[in-house]
């Protein structure tokens, strides 16, 4: 598990390994969720906020 934050905004992102897989399940500041087999392509998506992805529960 990995958790960053940039430096001055309070934004929290996390990383969770699936134990038995190669999948990385990154949650943003803002609730969104993603998985990915590569770890450019899940911070990509991170830092991409809020471009490419919305909050859980709020439809698309």
């Amino acid at each position: 598990m990995t958790a960053s934050s940039r430096p001055g905004t309070g934004e929290i992102y996390r990383v969770d390994w699936l134990p038995g897989t190669d999948v990385l399940h990154g949650t943003c500041h803002c609730g969104a969720e993603h998985s990915a087999d590569d770890p450019v392509v899940m911070w990509e998506w991170m830092l991409s906020h809020p471009d490419g992805h919305r909050p859980r529960g709020e439809d698309s």
